[in-house]
Order: structure tokens, then sequence, then C-alpha cells
């Protein structure tokens, strides 16, 4: 059976992704135990809450250099792939610099509402097995303040005011936007691909 490791870096929202994942018929195990993380076939980093604070959690665990040395796949989830980027706005903080960028604000503008919550729309911008069988158009459900920028690493995106990255890949490093396990049969379906497509 494959191993998946939910890195228990804090947030709200670890146990929702634990029972998506259940949903699914995969086992995970919550943990901040580098050797286990390690040793797992696929590794989620879940997160929910402010930058600085998780990147000081991860620093406290001693699993920043762990996760930037992954060679497995590797899936951030909200909080968790901002987290991927090079810094974050949020309390002015260097993240994990496993992808190249700057997480920032969401803008405020006239009938745009910050944080950006609820459903919005997928852009698919190109072709990748972490995103088979989702269409561009597909809804998923957000919930963030900041976001990640439209880079060459982004598969699919979305827009408040502005565009954002809503799914991300480079190599084994992968992330998501929105909440897959609030996402219905986008999110399980994203899921689905990412533990069972093969390793890059």
């Amino acid at each position: 059976m494959m191993r998946v490791a939910v890195i228990d870096a804090g947030g709200a929202n670890i146990g929702s992704v634990r029972y998506a994942l259940d949903r699914l018929g995969v086992a995970s195990v919550l943990t901040a135990d580098a050797d286990v993380i390690v040793a797992s076939e696929r590794v989620i980093l879940p997160g929910v809450g402010a930058a600085k604070v998780a990147m000081a959690r991860l620093r406290e665990l001693d699993l920043i250099e762990t996760i930037r040395s992954l060679q497995q796949p590797l899936l951030g989830i909200c909080l968790g792939m901002q987290l991927l980027f090079d810094s974050s706005e949020e309390g002015e903080v260097e993240t994990l610099g496993l992808l190249a960028g700057r997480v920032t604000k969401l803008p405020e503008a006239t009938g745009i509402r910050i944080p950006h919550m609820g459903w919005n729309q997928l852009a698919i911008r190109r072709e990748s097995p972490l995103l088979a069988g989702i269409e561009s158009g597909a809804a998923c459900y957000f919930v963030h303040s900041y976001a990640a920028p439209v880079t060459q690493d982004c598969i699919a995106s979305s827009a408040h005011g502005l565009p954002f990255a809503a799914v991300v890949q480079r190599g084994n490093v992968a992330g998501a936007q929105f909440h897959p396990e609030r996402s219905g049969a986008v999110g399980a379906r994203l899921l689905q691909n990412f533990i069972r497509n093969p390793s890059p």
C-alpha cells in the first residue's frame, strides 16, 4: 500500500485533507517526523493561517531542509502551496524556495472582497497529469487573502480582481491554492491524480 505523509505543520484543514484521502481509499499518516516523511511515496503539505507562523513551525520542527530535499511528489495545499515559493509578503518571510516567485496580497477593488472566499473557476494553462479529467471552467473552493503569481510553473489559474496561480507544478513539486478536500469531484480528482500518477 502506498505511504502518504501529511506534514503536521498546524492548521485547521489537516483533518479534512486526511478524510478526503480516506474517501479515496488512501491511508495517510499525520507526521512531523523527518524519517517518516522521507520514506513516504507521496507527501502533502497542508496549511491554513499565516506564512510567517507556518514557516516558524516548520523551522521549530527542523523540517525545512527535509521538505526542500524531497525527491518524491510533494503537494502543497492552500497556504502549503504558497510556502513552496521563494517568499511571502505576508509577514515578509522567506519561504521554501522550491518555486520561483513571491506571494502577495490580493488587491482590493470595487466589488472584490478580501479574503477571496467561495467557489471560483479554473483556467487550464497547460496540460499535466495532475489535471487529468479536469477542464477549464471547473469550479473549486477557495479561502485566501494572499496568492502566488502566474508564472511558467502555473498549470491552472483563477482570477479574483487579477489572475493568480490556482495549481502549480515543477517536477515533483506541485500545489493547489484551492481546497481539494472542499471542492467536490474536482478536488477529489486532483488528489487522485496526485496519488496515482507515476513519480516524475
